[in-house]
């Protein structure tokens, strides 16, 4: 698990219950100038490598999971990558599985 992405994958499997499988990610590196962040907000001290990791999903959708989710991603980026904490933002967003289609234009339902 070297990666960021590894990480998240594996939080998403192991604590969220997906799929084996589910692991469909989109990376956008950013330069200064077109990543905008408050360094301070909420009183974090976030440096120039913050991470805003975002995950869309239809499973997790309770608060121990995502919890328990958060609290994953942040410890394992730490002890495995050296990420500092500070640095380290999660967003959920859940969908219901009708808004999504694997393909061939079909609902995944």
């Amino acid at each position: 698990m070297g990666h960021p992405p590894d990480v998240v994958y594996k939080g998403i499997v192991d604590v969220l219950k997906a799929p084996d499988g589910d692991r469909f990610i989109v990376i956008g590196e950013h330069t200064p100038d077109n990543l905008i962040y408050d360094p301070k907000f909420l009183g974090w001290n976030r440096s120039t490598d913050f991470m805003l990791i975002q995950v869309t999903s239809t499973v997790g959708n309770n608060k121990e999971s995502k919890l328990a989710f958060y609290r994953y991603i942040a410890d394992e980026l730490k002890s495995k990558l050296s990420v500092r904490p500070d640095d380290i933002m999660i967003n959920m967003v859940f969908v219901d599985r009708s808004d999504w289609s694997f393909g061939n234009g079909d609902p995944w339902v």
